[in-house]
């Protein structure tokens, strides 16, 4: 039996924080006969529930053949604290005793950023026990902290950082990313272009056939007998959802479209406040709902909504992980977006308008409702039938799979 070892320094169970790309594909390697471990902080930002360590590791099985290995280490609250940087560097010196810890010798190890000084503890395992070595880039760092983060490309953090980017990339075996076009930046930091497997972000056909209808709460402050424009996801500035405030705007004279907003962020007051300056009645606030959830909700918007900033790090491609949900939910799609490798163009499932221009998004959404059901059909069931093809995280383990343990 094959085993990997997955190092993802924010990792989560479907407990401790609704699991994502890492849980669902590890979840599916195992069921197709593979041993999967994923080494993980237990104190992390992103976790709803932290679990406890008396220990420096505790192993708790998932299902036959998953376990998730969980890494004690100094807690922080927030993601700009300064405890956070310190654990970049102390969590790849911790995985290093997991040599004697793991009972299953690896087979293939895979490093994921955006935590890049994770790959160097990784490296040294891989060595350690002859290993493949893979490199995984969900984030492109330290490029997008110089882009959108501001900071100085001569900083040396950043110059450590991208020290160890060029480092990964000359010496991993293989690198998989969930940006498609993300091998064109690779190559100009030293990747052998052959080294490079686009593995998207997916969505777990399991998980929509056990799906949970929405609670009565929600439902009741859906509208009713109206064209709904939905999101769901994070309420954060790269999700572009300023330009859908002022798009709702421009049809707040079009009584029959309204827009409804699932979520929580750091952008949510602040949409809310445009929303009421602006005396906006077709504009609701939904707080999160669980995730079993979703599919119900999306079902009952007649289009999904999905926003990026006009910036160019979208030239290598986008992995929302709302994507292969919505792509799923059979409803059209409108993708506000500027960047390259459209999903939703590609699909031909949707309409896809210029970044942060309210305008053409108007003018999109005007379009969707003036269709025919059976046109807003099609353009569903193209998404749908994409998502089968090429998101379903049952596809996506065997393609892995195929990189992890090649001959």
């Amino acid at each position: 039996m094959k085993t990997v070892w997955i190092v993802n320094q924010y990792s989560s169970t479907l407990d401790t924080g609704g699991g994502g790309r890492h849980f669902y594909l590890g979840r599916e390697l195992a069921a197709q006969g593979y041993k999967v471990y994923i080494i993980s902080s237990a104190s992390h930002h992103l976790l709803l529930h932290k679990p406890k360590l008396e220990e420096p590791f505790k192993i708790e099985t998932i299902c036959d053949g998953f376990y998730f290995v969980w890494v004690k280490m100094p807690d922080y609250a927030q993601a700009h604290s300064k405890q956070r940087a310190l654990n970049w560097f102390l969590f790849p010196w911790r995985i290093r005793k997991l040599a004697g810890v793991i009972p299953s010798k690896p087979d293939a190890i895979l490093s994921s950023s955006p935590s890049l000084m994770a790959f160097l503890g990784a490296q040294r395992l891989a060595r350690k026990f002859k290993a493949r070595l893979l490199f995984e880039v969900r984030d492109i760092w330290p490029l997008t902290l110089i882009r959108i983060g501001g900071y100085s490309a001569s900083h040396p953090f950043i110059r450590l950082m991208q020290w160890t980017e060029d480092k990964a990339y000359r010496e991993s075996d293989a690198v998989v990313s969930n940006l498609k076009n993300a091998v064109e930046h690779m190559v100009t930091r030293g990747l052998a272009r052959e080294k490079f497997t686009w593995v998207p972000n997916g969505f777990s056909l399991d998980e929509t056939k056990q799906a949970t209808p929405l609670n009565p709460l929600t439902a009741m402050q859906l509208p009713t007998n109206q064209f709904i424009v939905g999101y769901t996801g994070t309420l954060g500035v790269a999700n572009a959802l300023d330009v859908l405030i002022e798009a709702a705007e421009k049809l707040k004279d079009c009584p029959h479209i309204a827009f409804v907003l699932v979520g929580q962020g750091k952008e949510k007051t602040n949409l809310q406040s445009q929303v009421k300056e602006k005396h906006l009645d077709n504009v609701v606030f939904v707080d999160p709902i669980p995730k079993a959830e979703v599919h119900d909700i999306l079902k009952r918007f007649d289009a999904c909504y999905i926003g990026a900033l006009n910036d160019d790090l979208y030239q290598f491609g986008i992995g929302a992980n709302k994507i292969p949900d919505y792509l799923f939910s059979a409803k059209p799609i409108i993708h506000s977006y500027s960047g390259a490798c459209d999903p939703i163009e590609e699909a031909r499932a949707g309409i896809t308008v210029p970044a942060e221009d309210s305008e053409k998004l108007s003018e999109a959404i005007l379009k969707l409702y003036s269709m025919t059901p059976e046109q807003r059909a099609s353009m569903g069931l193209n998404g749908r039938k994409v998502a089968l093809e090429q998101y379903e995280y049952k596809k996506l383990a065997e393609k892995l799979a195929g990189v992890l343990f090649k001959p």
